[in-house]
């Protein structure tokens, strides 16, 4: 999916029947669009290393596209990649459904989020709002120059006016959560993998600026 604005994942599902696990062909499933359509950079960090602000070691970055990726797929690929160019195609890489399922999703970041949490209080106490890289009105509180970014202590907060800031650092499962539009994604993975095994269905992804 081209956006023009930001940066935003396309990508495909594969299988391959068990008896061609050593060696065999590769077949395009699902098309990724058609599962999920959002942009989220923890995830995308969390997952593949891109964009990754909240300082995931990533589950499976910058391994570009398979050496035996399905025909479709790999055709596709370097369509964009003509059309776009590789500065507008970029960070392919894929993961399978065995990878996934090993995975620990309370394994936290190997640090604090690079943005500061927001929290803006209301008749029911703190709710959070955003997150931030720079804030106005959070440097000149605490005496940051233009432009200047620092990385905070964990749990470190500051309440300016009625906006409290603070240093978070998320688990897995606070970046892929158990009800969010990723969930389809694992649920058509796994669907595969039933039929053909935990080895033999993967995702292969790329982004786009």
């Amino acid at each position: 999916m081209m956006s023009g604005m930001g940066t935003d994942i396309s990508g495909h599902l594969e299988y391959r029947a068990p008896q061609d696990s050593q060696g065999g062909i590769w077949n395009t499933a699902h098309d990724l669009d058609s599962l999920y359509q959002n942009r989220d950079y923890d995830l995308f960090g969390c997952l593949f290393g891109v964009r990754n602000y909240a300082n995931f070691r990533p589950l499976a970055a910058g391994r570009g596209l398979p050496a035996d990726v399905s025909a479709g797929v790999g055709a596709r690929f370097a369509q964009l990649t003509e059309w776009y160019g590789e500065d507008g195609i970029h960070g392919a890489t894929w993961i399978t459904w065995a990878e996934v399922k090993a995975v620990d999703w309370d394994e936290r970041a190997e640090r604090p989020d690079s943005r500061l949490h927001e929290y803006r209080r209301t008749a029911h106490g703190f709710r959070l709002t955003g997150k931030s890289s720079w804030s106005p009105a959070f440097a000149e509180a605490v005496g940051l120059a233009r432009g200047e970014v620092r990385q905070w202590p964990e749990g470190s907060e500051w309440l300016v006016g009625e906006t409290l800031y603070r240093s978070v650092t998320l688990r897995r499962k606070d970046a892929v959560t158990a009800t969010g539009e990723w969930q389809a994604v694992w649920t058509a993975m796994e669907t595969l993998a039933a039929r053909h095994g935990d080895d033999n269905v993967r995702l292969v992804v790329w982004f786009d600026e």
